[in-house]
């Protein structure tokens, strides 16, 4: 990572096809990767390789002045071999071919100290991606860091026009862009290519001498799909502006309406608590769940890893597994665990193609926008960001502290903080009432504001 001081003259723009010219760069990583195959398939019973290479700028800026630029370009290899139910693995940074031959020796020898587990090794044939789908994730931006700094700083004067109250804590922007190969010895070699970029901004705002903060982003695969950095300043300041002069409340159970930024946080539990890892351990509330009701009837979450420039796309995992498109949720009932190839044999079953995490997730509206929403809930609580950690996978007890609204007849009436909302997932999923239109599209779980029927909140 190279720290390029912004009190000099500097090239302003690093050329994304100068640095990155994703044919030539991809074929050539594939050579290694082929190469490597070949080298250490003679002495072992199997081998997988992959590399991951990438090239990006970090841009901040605080108060109009530019605080930070980072370029970043490197690439990783790493290459894990399989004899006599033996595993070992090593990687290098350093792609040249006297290095990746150590790396072979280095995972060779590992191996030897390990011991043997009859659930390592490749995958099944029939489950890789030998013609995996092109799926439009690869759109670089031309570094260009006056322009980078331009963004970050828009967005900052954005937020410091909107109110007096507000003082800005950073204006940011980020792109990345890399390239993925993966390979094996049972003749799997594909790649693809993806980008993604960002602006953000972090204010702080203040009213008689109480201070609360907040944040905004736009994020997106193509530069070009970012929201323009005014909003995101505003869009901070707005919910700033809109904390201050947070109350308490008592302690009480009642509705609670999870803005869509939050809702899917809900909703990643459920993507924990399914995961191979968590199943094969018995760390997991949901165990046994598969084939049982878990949401309300009405619920689907559909997975599609196919979406073209989609945040959470893959044409394939990083075992070279086919992603598929198929319901997790389907009328509440769980449809199926998320299996990488170790869990999948653990558990005696088939990989899911899930060793990468989760594929684009979205859960189907049944509400209209966020003003219905509050009026469905009448009167309860709304949450807009959440605290600490208090969430038990193996039991799932859910206890996190809250910042928010209170609500009287559909209608916020003033900002709350300080309180704990607490539940168990079980009792969370079953008891969803709503999901509403304002879907945030930023993540890999495409979700709505989220309507509980009953918490308990735990107030002053």
């Amino acid at each position: 990572m190279t720290h390029i001081p912004t009190n000099n003259k500097i090239a302003p723009k690093i050329e994304a096809e100068d640095s990155y010219s994703q044919g030539s760069t991809e074929q050539h990583l594939r050579d290694i990767v082929a190469e490597a195959i070949l080298i250490a398939k003679k002495r072992v019973d199997a081998v997988e390789v992959s590399i991951n290479q990438s090239t990006g700028i970090n841009v901040s800026t605080r108060l109009g002045v530019t605080e930070n630029v980072e370029f970043n370009s490197g690439g990783a290899l790493s290459i894990t071999v399989y004899q006599n139910q033996r595993t070992g693995s090593a990687s290098t940074h350093d792609l040249s071919p006297a290095a990746v031959a150590q790396t072979i020796d280095m995972a060779i020898s590992i191996m030897q100290y390990t011991s043997p587990d009859p659930c390592s090794g490749l995958g099944d044939l029939e489950s890789m991606a030998f013609n995996p789908p092109n799926l439009d994730l690869f759109h670089p931006s031309d570094l260009n860091i006056d322009k980078a700094i331009e963004q970050a700083k828009l967005a900052e004067i954005a937020a410091l026009d909107y109110s007096d109250k507000i003082s800005s804590d950073g204006g940011y922007f980020n792109s990345q862009y890399g390239i993925h190969v993966y390979g094996n010895s049972m003749g799997m070699l594909q790649s693809y290519g993806s980008s993604s970029h960002s602006i953000s901004c972090s204010v702080i705002g203040e009213h008689d001498g109480q201070m609360e903060s907040d944040y905004a982003y736009t994020f997106a695969r193509n530069s070009h799909d970012l929201l323009p950095a005014k909003w995101v300043g505003e869009e901070a300041a707005k919910r700033v502006v809109a904390s201050l002069g947070a109350r308490a409340i008592a302690t009480m159970q009642v509705p609670v309406l999870f803005v869509p930024e939050v809702a899917v946080s809900l909703i990643g539990h459920l993507a924990n608590a399914i995961s191979g890892d968590a199943i094969y351990r018995k760390s997991s509330f949901l165990l046994d769940a598969v084939g049982k009701k878990v949401f309300p009837s009405w619920l689907t979450i559909q997975e599609n890893p196919h979406i073209l420039k989609g945040i959470g796309s893959a044409p394939f995992d990083r075992e070279g597994m086919q992603t598929v498109k198929r319901n997790i949720i389907e009328q509440g009932v769980l449809q199926t665990y998320l299996l990488d190839n170790y869990s999948a044999k653990k558990l005696g079953a088939k990989t899911t193609g899930h060793a990468n995490g989760i594929y684009n997730w979205s859960l189907a509206p049944s509400e209209k926008d966020f003003t219905t929403m509050l009026k469905k809930m009448g009167r309860g609580v709304v949450v807009t960001s959440l605290m600490g950690q208090g969430v038990n996978s193996v039991t799932g007890d859910y206890s996190r502290g809250a910042t928010g609204f209170w609500v009287e007849n559909g209608v916020i009436q003033y900002p709350i903080s300080g309180f704990t909302v607490a539940g168990n997932l079980r009792d969370i999923y079953a008891n969803i009432i709503a999901i509403g239109n304002d879907t945030e599209n930023r993540t890999k779980i495409q979700s709505g504001s989220i309507l509980i029927d009953n918490m308990s909140i735990a107030g002053k």
